[in-house]
């Protein structure tokens, strides 16, 4: 895929005039393969308000994912069955299951971090779970307390029991551009992770960018690293725009084959690791963008924004989209 870099071990190292002829390559080699239609996944109930300081009551969450599944939205990830303990924001995960208007044809997964939350998402309706690894060993540890290896040996267990009750499985890597730990990873140790999380049973593999490092430059090789391992057509991409490079990756992936974006409802969610940051790339930037490329999404962008503004002013804060911002949209 794309033109190939003649020191495989640090594209970064390159002059800004061979990044520019790799990434022609890319375009030239991929731009035939632009998507028609991009499923975006919306993290921002989850992802998102899980990085609220202050609760979020338990009917705001609901209305807000009522008005992003009547957006059009065709994947809202919902809540997380983690203990109450470490994330106290999901507490009410149960409540909020049993509580939204389920629109057809609209999935709702949860995160899933083990098999005793696997359960009780199964129990509380979850049809779809979602489980995550890391390709940082430090994140792994400092984030789960546990191995990469050991990670992933847990997750066996939630996409067996996963498979018997005919509950799909999405997995999530996380650090795939930088760790804020270990620095560079390597897209090799990316590829082997997200290789391992499909080949026991993920349908799709979400690639995300946690501290939104990475750059089109590393966009380009870590997908040709992990495409070598996993079929393009089940990777996502799940990029944060700390450094404002988020549509410049999802463009770039788009070139590349990706048809499947993670994105959060007026950017909502902060990067922890990088003080005053923002964090998600915002849901309305992306459709707009994706819009403005002739890629349908199946979302009604002024509906999408009314969420936004619904959800910002619960929150009392102002919106991370520059798409909201610019439409006077708080």
């Amino acid at each position: 895929m794309g033109q190939k870099v003649r020191n495989p071990e640090s594209i970064r190292d390159l002059t800004s005039e061979e990044l520019q002829g790799v990434l022609s390559g890319v375009g030239a080699s991929a731009g035939k393969a632009l998507p028609q239609r991009v499923k975006i996944v919306e993290v921002g109930p989850r992802d998102g308000l899980q990085n609220e300081k202050t609760l979020v009551p338990t009917e705001v969450k609901i209305h807000l994912i009522d008005m992003l599944s009547e957006a059009g939205l065709p994947v809202i990830e919902a809540t997380s069955f983690v203990s109450p303990e470490w994330v106290p924001q999901m507490a009410d995960q149960v409540e909020v299951m049993k509580g939204i208007n389920r629109r057809p044809g609209v999935s709702y997964p949860v995160l899933t971090p083990n098999l005793k939350g696997f359960q009780a998402a199964v129990k509380a309706g979850a049809a779809e779970v979602a489980i995550f690894g890391a390709a940082s060993e430090l994140f792994s540890k400092k984030n789960i307390n546990c191995s990469v290896d050991e990670s992933l040996q847990r997750f066996e267990e939630v996409t067996k029991a996963a498979k018997e009750a005919g509950v799909r499985v999405r997995g999530y890597v996380s650090c795939v551009l930088g760790c804020p730990y270990e620095g560079q990873v390597s897209p090799d140790k990316v590829a082997q992770v997200a290789k391992r999380l499909y080949s026991m049973g993920c349908y799709e593999i979400s690639l995300g960018d946690t501290i939104g490092v990475g750059t089109p430059g590393g966009m380009a090789e870590l997908l040709e690293a992990v495409s070598r391992e996993v079929p393009v057509d089940a990777l996502a991409v799940h990029c944060h725009d700390t450094y404002g490079q988020a549509l410049a990756n999802i463009l770039i992936a788009l070139q590349m084959g990706i048809s499947v974006v993670d994105s959060s409802v007026a950017g909502l969610g902060g990067c922890p690791y990088a003080q005053g940051a923002s964090g998600n790339v915002a849901t309305e930037d992306v459709v707009y963008m994706l819009h403005g490329l002739g890629i349908q999404t199946g979302v009604d962008l002024p509906k999408l924004m009314d969420a936004g503004a619904f959800i910002c002013r619960s929150l009392n804060r102002k919106t991370s989209s520059k798409v909201a911002q610019a439409t006077c949209k708080l």
